[in-house]
């Protein structure tokens, strides 16, 4: 009951403009979902939200990483949009759309790797030269958080499956630190991720069906 309580009133405790941030990040998870380039304006358009809050909440590390989402949504969008010339025979135009791609397990696993060691590096500064809690685990969540967005860019299809281990990861560290709203979210966005995940695999695959 307790834990409801602080659900319910962390969530009267927002303001418009979190809610308005919240409902654009669901908006761009669905847009993902069914690879809508649109899905890069709603995560801007959050993302430019949140800098700011925690810019005015004096929350500088935590703007200066959505000045960096922000940044990769405006490449996220120029990445989808893209267009190539193709049917040189008819001479015909049509837009090209970036299909979804799979990387190897070797590869998943030197991304992993690399990943992992610059966290520990980042997470031993942040634990002996800041008051940071959980500096490890928010190390490590950043840094997965900054790869998996670069790869969602690129829509390679283990990009979901790296946000369901962060999600998954930030829940308890909210939950840690006693934010319960966010706790919620987070799970709604993790079982989104998974979701997605799915759907990419579904149109990878009907894609190469089509190609071969």
């Amino acid at each position: 009951m307790a834990v409801l309580q602080h659900v319910l009133g962390g969530f009267q405790a927002m303001s418009a403009w979190e809610y308005l941030a919240v409902s654009l990040s669901v908006a761009y998870m669905l847009l993902a979902m069914r690879q809508s380039a649109w899905c890069w304006v709603a995560g801007g358009l959050s993302t430019l939200i949140y800098t700011i809050l925690f810019f005015n909440g004096a929350l500088l590390m935590e703007s200066l990483l959505n000045f960096f989402y922000l940044a990769m949504a405006v490449y996220g969008w120029m990445q989808w949009r893209r267009g190539q010339m193709l049917g040189a025979e008819s001479n015909s135009t049509q837009e090209y759309v970036l299909p979804v791609s799979s990387w190897s397990l070797p590869q998943n696993i030197t991304l992993i790797s690399i990943t992992t060691a610059v966290s520990l590096g980042v997470g031993f500064i942040m634990d002996n030269y800041t008051y940071a809690d959980f500096a490890y685990l928010d190390a490590l969540t950043t840094c997965f958080g900054i790869v998996a967005t670069y790869l969602l860019t690129q829509k390679i299809l283990e990009n979901w499956l790296y946000w369901v281990v962060i999600d998954a990861l930030s829940i308890y560290l909210y939950v840690c630190k006693g934010y319960f709203p966010t706790v919620v979210l987070f799970c709604f966005y993790t079982v989104l991720a998974a979701v997605n995940y799915y759907q990419w695999q579904k149109s990878m695959r009907a894609c190469s069906a089509v190609n071969s």
